[in-house]
């Protein structure tokens, strides 16, 4: 389906497109309330070799402590997209219960050093999607809640989520909402798409950073093509880590329990931004895929300037049997299905159960650990508050963090484990900030 005339302006919904891949003509103006959370006059820190900016992911809620593992994988049989003559390689984290919590020096880093050093530096994902002021934050120093390498708690097995960032973000930049999920009895499985990703950071040291950034000298570049290519090889990457994670219940290496955990007849899938779109085609694609969740994920492609044309892709003109949940902000560009052509042409063709909520306040990045992180970032001055309100609109960021977390959680507890709280049902008092779209 094309409507070549109708605008399709990124917004600021596009700046992961934009920053990395379109930058000299995507709409990046900043929008937002100067008086954000968080916008108050705060020194400058050192980007330099003093102090850096630091900061900290909210609690998980759940009742279990945490544990994760990472895994690099190999696809032999396919070349990859971005590197040809290369095989496609994929680096990806475990989050599971454990049985006790990490103390000391257990608890992972939220990024490894190289990987945090790159993502926080001049050609990164911090600054260029999100304006942190490159060396400003010691993001390797940043710690989760999860116990390293430690042994799953038993009681499995577990129902699945896949994770998939958004355009140009490591698979770490969603790892609080993560985090409360594999806290109340989920195995998490976070994947990097690796060359598109900001930096993936391989266990032997190689940093493979992202080629969106040399795209930018190519003249005539076609956005609309470099989407699409993108989108195909994140579904592809899904679906070969789904082949894969069968075969983690017998691979050796493993800590203690991890692959029983497993249960892979129960699995959704969770993404922001590109990473919802992924999400919605690979469930369309793979039947494996139960359910999923797109937050804040355009649902078109653009044309070859990356601003006009409206391009549905095939699982929109068909529509989707199995349930999903779309979460909108209050981005110019978001909101309402019936304001976006994607959403809205999806919305009439579905038969499976589907729900969309606007979270009020709320700009793209509050769906991602923009929402936790910037405010304790711009306090420190490594963010300023113009930026901040347009990254993560002037939503409280504990009510964000909480609202997401609960309509994810209660999402998939009603279609992975038969667990229903109707809090999805419609208008909650619980959430005023969310407005249930019909």
């Amino acid at each position: 389906m094309t409507e070549p005339d109708e605008e399709a302006g990124m917004g600021r919904r596009g700046r992961a497109v934009a920053a990395v891949l379109l930058a000299a003509s995507a709409t990046l103006g900043v929008t937002g309330a100067p008086g954000a959370v968080g916008a108050v006059a705060a020194p400058a820190v050192d980007g330099g070799a003093g102090r850096q900016a630091t900061a900290w992911l909210p609690r998980p809620t759940g009742p279990y402590p945490i544990g994760t593992t990472a895994l690099r994988l190999t696809d032999a049989g396919r070349e990859d997209p971005w590197k040809p003559g290369r095989a496609r390689e994929v680096m990806v984290s475990l989050w599971y219960p454990t049985a006790r919590p990490a103390t000391g020096g257990e608890r992972a880093r939220y990024m490894e050093p190289a990987a945090g050093a790159h993502f926080g530096g001049d050609s990164g994902v911090g600054d260029l999607n999100y304006h942190v002021r490159p060396g400003s934050t010691d993001w390797s120093g940043i710690l989760t809640h999860a116990r390293r390498d430690a042994p799953a708690r038993p009681g499995g097995p577990r129902p699945v989520v896949l994770y998939s960032p958004g355009l140009g973000d490591p698979r770490t930049w969603g790892t609080a909402l993560v985090e409360d999920l594999a806290s109340r009895g989920y195995v998490v499985v976070t994947v990097d798409h690796t060359y598109e990703a900001s930096e993936v950071a391989f266990p032997d040291g190689e940093l493979a950073t992202s080629v969106f950034p040399a795209m930018l000298q190519q003249p005539g570049l076609d956005v609309g093509a470099v989407l699409r290519k993108s989108l195909a090889a994140r579904v592809a990457d899904t679906r070969f880590v789904l082949d894969e994670l069968s075969g983690l219940r017998r691979a050796p290496g493993l800590p203690a329990g991890v692959g029983a955990s497993l249960d892979l007849d129960r699995i959704g899938m969770v993404g922001h931004s590109a990473g919802g779109f992924t999400a919605l085609q690979a469930m369309h694609d793979d039947p494996r895929i139960a359910a999923a969740v797109n937050l804040d994920g355009q649902l078109h492609f653009p044309g070859p300037d990356g601003r006009t044309g409206v391009f549905l892709p095939d699982f929109v003109e068909d529509g989707l049997d199995r349930p999903f949940l779309l979460m909108g902000t209050r981005e110019s560009d978001s909101g309402s299905y019936h304001r976006q052509p994607g959403w809205n042409a999806l919305w009439q063709h579905s038969t499976g159960w589907h729900a969309d909520l606007t979270l009020e306040g709320s700009r793209h990045g509050s769906y991602t650990d923009a929402q936790s992180l910037l405010p304790l970032l711009a306090r420190q001055g490594a963010v300023t508050p113009e930026v901040l309100a347009a990254d993560v609109g002037d939503v409280r960021p504990d009510r964000a963090e909480l609202a997401t977390r609960s309509c994810v959680a209660s999402f998939l507890d009603r279609w992975l484990r038969g667990h229903d709280d109707h809090l999805l049902d419609g208008p909650s008092d619980r959430f005023p900030e969310l407005t249930y779209e019909r």
